[in-house]
């Protein structure tokens, strides 16, 4: 009988001390939106940033989107979407540039952000 009630208390401390129906903990995440792709452009040759008259295009199956220079060597686009994209960039002077697939996911939050950096021949 002594066993028996060893084993049940045993049980009963390890049911108590069990993390696995514990609630999980909270996860915080900002109110900012994140870019599902970030592009730099370059000069191939002497390794210069491009922005003026870059045009940097995402598409994913049907959606489409120009992407927004906000800063002075970065485009930013696809603001929390996942998706599979294809970046193309063009330039006038230079050949255009189409990219692989670029795959984004996102975690329980936001976006996980993909960094592409191209560069750029002139024709």
């Amino acid at each position: 009988m002594k066993n028996v009630l060893l084993i049940i208390l045993l049980v009963m401390v390890w049911s108590c001390n069990n993390d696995d129906d514990a609630a999980p903990d909270p996860i915080f995440c900002t109110e900012e939106a994140r870019p599902g792709i970030q592009v730099t452009v370059k000069d191939v040759a002497d390794d210069s940033f491009l922005t003026e008259e870059v045009t940097v295009t995402v598409t994913d199956r049907e959606y489409k989107e120009t992407l927004q220079n906000f800063t002075s060597n970065t485009f930013f686009g696809a603001y929390e979407r996942e998706g599979t994209y294809t970046v193309m960039v063009t330039k006038k002077g230079y050949t255009t540039f189409t990219s692989d697939p670029v795959v984004v996911e996102s975690d329980i939050c936001h976006v996980i952000t993909q960094v592409v950096e191209v560069l750029l021949e002139k024709e």
